[in-house]
């Protein structure tokens, strides 16, 4: 259990933390969410003490980790964190980044540390990248392979800062299908992110912060539906999200557009973008896609932006490319067109889902 008491921080021109206090239980999934420049990072580089705080305390199973004379070398082999710049070594291949910790801190023997570092990278699904340089890999690799590191400590905790925000779009859904096989574990977790969507799925309890502290906590249901505070309010209503999954062909279409009507009302969206969000996903999902998968694997993400009033609807799936100018999808082509613009289409190197198409809808 961490145990937060009264903690501040200050720097010279400013003081991103006043008065921060929480208890963090054993197993908590907890997602740190807030507009930039709110501490989200300082709270959690504080709790490891990279950051040392001002004034109050931080008690990791039962033992304050601001005292003087408190071994923190020990206290940071069972917590864990990584950073949204991966930090790896450029001079060592992928398993040396993740066999020094092991033998350098854990006095593990090279056999050892190799062994686990072999069983880590099948985990976070890059075997084949053992040997190869960090200078050789894209984000996310990196990211899963900085992942791959931290675990080998064997932590009780891992703190993640903003994971997926120096990632490609297209890399960021390896790194959180990662993060969430953790949260299976019964590790504490804490993850910065401003990935609104992830954060509410992956989590037990959401913090937001705000006013120098944690303006407000709770269930993800309880942020991210019925939040108490203004600014909780404010926040949450800038960007809402609804995500939808397709895998078979007779998927329940009409229970699914009756989801997205649900969540246009509740956001406010404008009638004519509401008909024409509806319609662009009949286009694309039901008409084009779906049609042509044998096993449909389709991911749908639907964003609404109330302080920009724009429905950023995206679309990533398994398989084969689909031509959506092929014959047989012509006219749905020609219909999807006339409810969006800024249409595309990109296929990543890596993930189940390689296929991404994004648009934004019309008003």
């Amino acid at each position: 259990m961490i145990e937060i008491v009264s903690l501040r921080k200050e720097y010279d021109n400013i003081t991103p933390l006043t008065d921060v206090n929480a208890v963090i239980n054993d197993g908590d999934i907890i997602s740190v969410i807030g507009p930039s420049g709110m501490g989200k990072s300082t709270f959690l580089r504080c709790i490891n003490m990279l950051e040392k705080p001002t004034s109050g305390k931080i008690i990791v199973n039962g033992q304050d980790i601001t005292a003087p004379g408190c071994n923190l070398q020990k206290i940071r082999q069972k917590m864990g964190m990584v950073f949204q710049s991966f930090n790896l070594f450029s001079h060592m291949t992928v398993i040396e980044n993740i066999m020094a910790p092991q033998t350098d801190l854990l006095r593990r023997t090279r056999q050892e540390a190799y062994d686990e570092a072999v069983r880590l990278l099948k985990l976070v699904g890059l075997s084949e990248k053992a040997f190869s340089y960090p200078d050789e890999m894209s984000g996310g690799q990196k990211q899963r392979v900085a992942i791959a590191r931290c675990l080998a400590m064997d932590p009780d905790t891992i703190l993640f800062d903003e994971p997926t925000s120096a990632l490609d779009p297209t890399m960021v859904g390896e790194v959180q299908a990662v993060i969430s096989e953790l949260a299976g574990t019964g590790k504490t977790m804490i993850i910065v992110t401003h990935e609104m969507g992830f954060a509410r799925a992956i989590a037990n309890r959401v913090f937001y912060m705000d006013e120098g502290g944690i303006y407000e906590e709770g269930t993800p249901e309880e942020i991210f539906e019925s939040p108490r505070k203004e600014k909780t309010r404010q926040f949450i209503r800038g960007l809402k999200v609804l995500e939808l999954t397709v895998r078979e062909q007779r998927f329940d279409f009409l229970g699914m557009q009756t989801e997205i009507e649900s969540y246009c009302r509740k956001n406010l969206i404008p009638y004519r973008m509401s008909r024409h969000l509806h319609l662009a996903f009949e286009e694309l999902v039901q008409q084009i896609l779906v049609p042509g998968m044998d096993r449909p694997d389709i991911f749908c993400s639907i964003e609404y932006s109330e302080k920009d009033e724009k429905v950023l609807f995206s679309v990533s799936y398994g398989g084969d490319e689909i031509d959506m100018s092929g014959e047989d999808s012509s006219l749905a082509l020609s219909v999807l067109k006339s409810a969006v613009t800024d249409l595309g289409h990109e296929v990543s190197a890596e993930g189940a889902r390689k296929n991404h198409v994004s648009m934004t809808i019309l008003p």
